[in-house]
């Protein structure tokens, strides 16, 4: 199984009848599926179209799709409107005699007057837009493939760079995990200590009491339980690296579990040592959990 990343770029652009036209589709990380389109005037009717075609090869991210249409060279797309720019022309030699001192006009200027350039009306029969707009979502599909290539070259790398930082939580682990075996002595000397301040703070504890909170002391200075679960969690997240569909949401919980496991590690932490080691566990998580936001 190959991971999806939720970034990627595409471009594509092709033309038909007498239409040329470019797709440009972008994707960034997103909690859930948002598609956002500029389309052009007279091209609305596809939006839903063109939903529908992300829907159904992406699960999750942010997309973009921008859609231009252009004429071909050689098509009129504007006209002059004649009779009103002979009506025009023939009131400028009174305007130009009542005031002679005003400048001859210009043909930039008479031209940029409303109404004397038109744009030309689209005159296209239902049988070719229908062939137009089919093949402008044939290209569509061919830039969401792009897409959908470059997020998996994108995926193919994160996913070695999470099996890294997994690697390294699984090293990390064995380290605290051999840290917590070999200081038995500082955890009982911790518990020690705590009960004699229990004693001196209360002479009406019994030994029944004492030895129930002596059990409470222990459990909560022995980090074992945390690591052999920080284990179990980098085994659960080497089968979402290889299991099938998106496994963005599942790797994005796993790594709040793992954060869990490593702060609770740090607060039973009793030496240097094993604390340099949560927190040095906390930050490969977070390095993880930046990665993994980019799954889809």
């Amino acid at each position: 199984m190959t991971l999806h990343s939720m970034t990627g770029f595409a471009r594509t652009q092709d033309q038909a009848l007498d239409r040329s036209w470019t797709w440009e589709v972008r994707s960034v990380n997103g909690r859930g599926l948002e598609v956002r389109n500029r389309l052009p005037a007279g091209f609305e009717g596809l939006e839903i179209a063109v939903r529908e075609r992300v829907g159904q090869m992406f699960k999750r991210g942010n997309f973009w799709l921008t859609l231009a249409v252009m004429r071909m060279p050689g098509q009129a797309t504007v006209r002059i409107n004649y009779a009103l720019l002979n009506d025009v022309l023939a009131i400028l030699p009174g305007i130009q005699k009542q005031l002679p001192d005003l400048r001859p006009p210009s043909v930039d200027g008479i031209l940029a007057l409303r109404g004397i350039v038109e744009p030309v009306e689209e005159d296209i029969s239902e049988e070719r837009r229908a062939a137009l707009e089919a093949g402008i979502l044939e290209t569509l599909g061919n830039a969401l493939s792009s897409l959908a290539d470059m997020r998996r070259q994108e995926g193919a790398y994160l996913a070695d760079v999470i099996r890294d930082h997994v690697r390294r939580i699984e090293t990390l682990c064995a380290d605290a995990g051999a840290l917590a075996a070999a200081q038995p002595g500082a955890v009982l000397k911790r518990i020690r200590e705590q009960l004699r301040t229990l004693v001196e703070a209360s002479s009406s504890l019994t030994e029944e009491r004492l030895t129930q909170e002596a059990a409470v002391l222990a459990a909560r200075a022995d980090p074992r339980e945390e690591i052999d679960r920080l284990k179990a969690h980098c085994d659960a997240a080497v089968t979402l690296l290889g299991s099938n569909g998106p496994v963005g949401r599942r790797l994005d919980f796993l790594c709040q579990e793992f954060n869990r496991e490593a702060n609770t590690l740090c607060a039973k932490s009793v030496n240097v040592e094993l604390t340099q080691i949560g927190l040095e566990l906390k930050s490969t998580i977070d390095q993880l959990r930046e990665q993994v936001q980019n799954i889809e």
